[in-house]
């Protein structure tokens, strides 16, 4: 394959970089042969992409399996209202070419998984995760330290975020960072617990960054230091991180030596799921409500969310409080307990029963999103 050039065009497009010393025409040529695979089109992998292509890298691959949905535009710039309810990938290519069309979009429109990791990641020279779950980045993070390529990590919750580089020769990986996966249900989702629109953005940039330095070969990069950031008090922080000897994977006896099942691994596969608590469906609770069956219903989200939509005639007792609080409930009477997902009410039931309290737990499935969803519209989803 030939090697790069820039056309007139181009050298016009990127006259900012060309005329830093630090990049220039070789370092842009460089940006124009290289290929980045972005793990995820959503908070983090909107602004990476967009500023990776708006910089000229030459090859972006995409994974996603998702579709756009209205809540995401608070934060997933690159997608826009026209766009709810296409692929991600989609609209996420749609949006990369018409920033450069100079830029190549491979796209992979699948779940990453521990069948077709190593297949994707293998032709890319440098992976940014931008996934927001622990399974995936194992994976991703497994994957690259087995084929040898840089991993440029973010993660965001609420109004802080994580960035770091691993996967790097002498470096650490995120196993070395978190060498167990916190119990399920431990850290609350985006979805759950909420994430300020802007805070991707921060984060995702910096991700673009620490590429961008990765395909120069110059700068310092975030390989050994994990940067913390808090939007709230505009503070950032700095943790040196070491490359485990122990590690399973890295280290100097290294056991992990193929990807594994993630999910059982974070203990979310269907073992856990087997322990889940009885549940109803918002359509067999409504049917319960119009036939005068004697039920309580335990709201156990915030009171901040108790404001945006509940269901009528629902107690609310937050998860925080609900043992503690567990003698206002009636134990002689089913209690219909409710959060957003549906992931919370489980963990306050499990909460209940270790608390000793003796009568009938039941979990809405899907939350109040199932509410509103399935049997009242007019309730706001969030």
């Amino acid at each position: 394959m030939p090697d790069p050039t820039l056309s007139n065009e181009e050298i016009g497009r990127y006259s900012r970089h060309l005329i830093l010393p630090e990049v220039g025409m070789e370092g842009q040529l460089r940006l124009k042969a290289a290929r980045v695979l972005i793990v995820g089109t959503g908070g983090l992998g909107a602004p990476v992409g967009m500023y990776l292509a708006a910089a000229g890298v030459g090859t972006l691959g995409l994974v996603d399996f998702d579709a756009v949905e209205a809540s995401n535009l608070q934060r997933q710039i690159i997608h826009g209202t026209k766009d709810v309810g296409r692929p991600k990938i989609a609209s996420a290519r749609d949006r990369l070419n018409d920033i450069n069309p100079n830029v190549r979009i491979e796209t992979f429109e699948t779940r990453l998984t521990s069948r077709n990791a190593l297949e994707i990641v293998r032709d890319f020279d440098v992976v940014v995760d931008g996934t927001d779950n622990f399974p995936t980045r194992y994976l991703v993070n497994d994957a690259c330290v087995l084929l040898g390529r840089p991993n440029v990590y973010g993660s965001i919750f609420r109004f802080e975020g994580q960035a770091s580089v691993f996967g790097m020769p002498d470096g650490p990986c995120y196993r070395c960072l978190y060498p167990v996966p916190p119990p399920p249900g431990l850290v609350p989702s985006c979805a759950e617990g909420g994430v300020l629109g802007v805070l991707p953005g921060i984060v995702g940039t910096i991700q673009a960054t620490e590429t961008i330095k990765l395909l120069l070969g110059g700068g310092t990069s975030l390989v050994g230091r994990l940067l913390l950031f808090d939007a709230w008090t505009m503070r950032f922080r700095e943790l040196k991180l070491k490359r485990d000897p122990a590690c399973p994977l890295c280290g100097t006896n290294p056991t992990v030596r193929e990807l594994i099942d993630y999910e059982a691994f974070c203990g979310i596969g269907p073992a856990a799921a087997g322990a889940a608590p009885a549940a109803i469906t918002a359509i067999e609770l409504k049917r319960r409500i119009d036939a005068g069956q004697d039920v309580q219903i335990i709201d156990v989200r915030e009171p901040h969310e108790a404001a945006i939509a509940r269901i009528p005639n629902a107690r609310l007792i937050p998860l925080g409080e609900v043992a503690a609080r567990a003698g206002e409930l009636d134990p002689e009477r089913e209690a219909i307990v409710y959060c957003k997902i549906g992931a919370r009410s489980a963990k306050a039931i499990a909460a209940l029963r270790e608390a000793g309290y003796p009568g009938p737990l039941v979990n809405l499935a899907g939350g109040i999103l199932a509410w509103s969803r399935e049997v009242d519209p007019s309730v706001p989803t969030y």
